[in-house]
């Protein structure tokens, strides 16, 4: 017996000593024929997680791909459209969404011959991405100015809604351009679609906005809830949120009081994730030069929000993510500078803003061509996706064993 006691002992060592934990990061191979970045990730009620890209030709062909997590792999990727008149910009980049076979894809196409003259395109389709529809443009304005910064949702009934930045107001007669964005100011617009693209609804949400920031929204158990950088008159760019509410949506109010007065786009958008009527956005701000990038939750979807937590200061130059895990932990993404290179970050925090783990998951550059490192979850599964810049840039993606 006691013999006996003693192998199972020393096995149970020595599988102990064998059995190696998981890493942190485990990549997901990606096929790509030519130069990839711009990703961008989604995840459906259903919890099927899809990834949307672009690759550019040596001819500078733009083509718009997508591909579905098919057990812990990328299937194939598919083409869903592509074009060489294209607006490819390292912050305002297409996505792809997808409810019950119904999905929805959106990239920017030039529409004068102006650097910021591009229009929104949609394209959808009912077959699970085999077949896409022509492409339509959501904005009905006919005005030669700059459209983007989308964020589309699925709804019910094989609906999308959708929010972006507007420029027909930025075209003012004897306005002097600003940056190329037009004298004018930039608003902020949302609508509803059928599925074939007809508008069902239509709202401007806020006539003066930030010009070059992104937009994020989310569906809370109260409605849609929509949050964005705002600016006044004087050049001050906090945070706001609109809400749907009973079918009417609510007046811009600040997301916080802030008061960080800035000059020009910070090109750096918030991030919002919602899990019934709990609610986090993470963003990124610099007052008095000091960049901080900062959580606040909402247990009433949206309407009021905690004191927000800080997240990074000193170092960071924002580029957020946020996701909600099964446990109702958020996580956020976001990127630290040190000299010419970047560490992506990603940090769990618990629904009364205590930090559980924070770790480091790649190195990249602080360049632009890095672009925006994305996040998302599948109940309690992580996966990332980001651009490695270099001579030949390539869309990396990986599970986050965190």
């Amino acid at each position: 017996m006691k013999k006996l006691l003693v192998i199972i002992l020393v096995m149970a060592f020595l599988n102990a000593c064998t059995d190696k934990p998981k890493e942190l990061v485990e990549e997901i191979t990606l096929e790509t024929s030519y130069p990839s970045s711009l990703p961008r990730l989604f995840t459906n009620s259903k919890g099927e997680t899809y990834l949307s890209y672009v690759e550019r030709t040596p001819e500078k062909v733009a083509k718009l791909f997508f591909s579905k997590l098919e057990n812990g792999q990328w299937a194939k990727p598919q083409l869903i459209t592509e074009g060489d008149n294209w607006f490819v910009n390292w912050a305002d980049f297409p996505s792809v969404i997808e409810n019950n076979s119904h999905m929805a894809a959106h990239w920017l196409q030039k529409s004068d011959k102006g650097t910021f003259d591009y229009d929104v395109r949609v394209a959808m389709s009912t077959s699970s991405g085999d077949h896409w529809s022509d492409s339509f443009i959501p904005h009905k304005d006919g005005v030669a100015a700059e459209h983007g910064f989308v964020t589309m949702l699925p709804l019910d009934n094989q609906r999308t809604f959708m929010t972006w930045l507007d420029g027909r107001n930025t075209k003012v007669e004897g306005e002097e351009s600003h940056g190329g964005h037009g004298g004018g100011p930039m608003s902020l617009r949302a609508a509803i679609f059928d599925k074939d693209g007809n508008t069902l609804e239509e709202w401007e949400l806020d006539n003066r906005v930030c010009d070059c920031c992104q937009t994020t929204a989310a569906v809370t158990d109260e409605g849609i809830i929509v949050i964005y950088r705002d600016r006044s008159e004087n050049e001050i760019r906090d945070m706001s949120v609109v809400r749907l509410v009973d079918g009417q949506w609510t007046e811009p109010k600040p997301l916080m009081v802030e008061l960080w007065v800035m000059p020009a786009c910070p090109v750096n958008g918030p991030s919002v994730t919602a899990n019934g009527n709990n609610v986090a956005v993470a963003w990124f701000m610099a007052k008095e030069g000091n960049p901080e990038v900062k959580l606040a939750f909402s247990k009433d979807g949206g309407a009021t929000f905690g004191k927000p937590v800080m997240v990074s200061e000193k170092n960071t130059s924002g580029r957020v993510g946020t996701t909600t895990l099964n446990n109702g932990n958020v996580l956020v993404s976001w990127l630290e500078n040190v000299g010419e290179k970047a560490s992506i970050m990603l940090a769990e925090y618990d629904t009364m803003g205590t930090l559980i783990n924070k770790k480091t998951i790649a190195e990249t550059t602080a360049a632009r061509a890095s672009g925006f490192p994305v996040i998302t979850s599948n109940g309690d599964d992580v996966y990332m996706a980001w651009t490695q810049a270099g001579d030949q840039s390539i869309v990396k993606t990986a599970k986050i064993n965190f």
